[in-house]
């Protein structure tokens, strides 16, 4: 029996280090694996900080961005009504000498005896007028014996035709219409012969 209790007794005594041994082990690896999933978390953690950090810049970007159209859209609107206000001024500015000549007659239509002089002064401010218009792109619609077409003209009223010829055309021209560089800016009224 003593063998048996001294053999027990190594036995124990051998398998009694290697229980040890596997704790220190077992231990070991707890403590490398902790280390491990801590250096895992902080891994994960300076991810989440860098993507964070990318969309505030974007974010940023995407502000910035916002900003900068805005200010793109208020400066153009700006310059539009500035264009608006300033578009007509050489328009106006060349025709003031067309004026001067009307203030001119105005002045001395009650002087001139002859009507004759009169006569001719109206004539050469209207023929001023008409190629200042011309020299701006501003071109009447010929309507008179044309036939009626509503992207032209505007029918104000339908007369009995004077001749045959006249049926569905236009017989009189009530105020004209003009083209501005080949888009109608007034219609042309008249009346139709039926």
């Amino acid at each position: 029996m003593t063998d048996d209790k001294t053999q027990v007794d190594e036995q124990l005594e051998t398998e009694t280090p290697d229980l040890t041994e596997q704790k220190e082990e077992s231990a070991q690896q707890n403590k490398e694996t902790k280390k491990n999933r801590w250096h895992k978390k902080t891994k994960a953690e300076e991810q989440l900080e860098k993507v964070e950090s990318e969309i505030l810049e974007l974010k940023d970007k995407h502000i910035r961005l916002q900003a900068e159209f805005d200010n793109y859209r208020k400066r153009t609107l700006k310059e539009r009504m500035e264009l608006l206000k300033t578009a007509s001024e050489s328009l106006l500015v060349n025709i003031l000498p067309v004026i001067d000549d009307f203030d001119r007659a105005m002045q001395t239509i009650d002087l001139v005896e002859e009507e004759s002089h009169l006569k001719d002064g109206v004539k050469l401010i209207y023929t001023k007028f008409q190629e200042f218009l011309k020299q701006n792109g501003v071109k009447e619609i010929e309507a008179k014996e044309q036939n009626f077409n509503t992207d032209l003209h505007e029918a104000i009223t339908k007369i009995p035709a004077p001749t045959e010829e006249l049926k569905g055309k236009i017989v009189d021209v009530v105020q004209k219409g003009y083209y501005l560089n080949e888009k109608v800016i007034r219609f042309s009224k008249v009346v139709i012969g039926e």
